[in-house]
């Protein structure tokens, strides 16, 4: 099980010819429902082994991901980092602000601060969440080693340049995302899925 696409086929978290309003606001056919991933405890703990294994030559001291989804995705990475390399390495959190930054909340801050650091994000579209952990680790004094996704969306755009660190992924999954004036799916008149993503806010919001 070392194939992130397979393990995310298996427990039904990609899907595609829908119609997805993304976070980002634009839309798009394909969608990664992340949230298909996470109650299934042998997946995650092998979405972190693979985290784990690809940086386990980096000392790395902390994993930090940001809340809610890498809150797992960093208490698996630092879990079987500390297998691998024999010493304990510390799973925390940053969580959203009234202004939509990443920050250190109950006292991680002190966690992080001159520590090399490892961070983890489950996808991404823009690569906006990512960067603000990166931001947040740099301004409590921490030092980020690598940021690693499980799967980035748009690999022309979102690099180590655009993230501010060194970036990887385990997994490349291509997927167009439109404005929505220039949606070839709003124009054919496609149902857009309320289901995942954020279909519903965007419907909610138009009426």
């Amino acid at each position: 099980m070392n194939n992130i696409t397979q393990i995310l086929k298996d427990v039904g978290a990609i899907i595609t010819d829908s119609h997805i309003v993304y976070t980002s606001g634009k839309h798009g056919s394909v969608y990664i429902n992340k949230d298909a991933l996470y109650p299934h405890t042998a997946e995650i703990s092998a979405v972190g082994k693979m985290f784990a294994e690809k940086h386990q030559d980096m000392k790395i001291e902390v994993v930090v991901g940001p809340a809610l989804g890498g809150i797992i995705l960093s208490t698996w990475t630092a879990y079987h980092l500390s297998q691998i390399i024999g010493k304990e390495v510390l799973g925390v959190y940053t969580e959203k602000d009234a202004s939509n930054n990443q920050i250190f909340t109950r006292g991680y801050d002190k966690l992080v601060k001159g520590k090399r650091v490892l961070v983890v994000e489950d996808i991404t579209n823009t690569g906006g969440s990512a960067k603000k952990v990166v931001n947040s680790v740099k301004e409590v004094g921490g030092n980020v080693v690598a940021v690693c996704v499980v799967v980035n969306r748009d690999p022309e755009n979102v690099t180590s340049q655009s993230i501010g660190a060194p970036f990887f992924s385990l997994g490349i999954i291509k997927a167009e995302a439109f404005d929505e004036d220039k949606c070839p799916l709003c124009k054919a008149g496609v149902a857009i899925n309320t289901t995942v993503g954020h279909g519903k806010k965007y419907l909610a919001a138009k009426k």
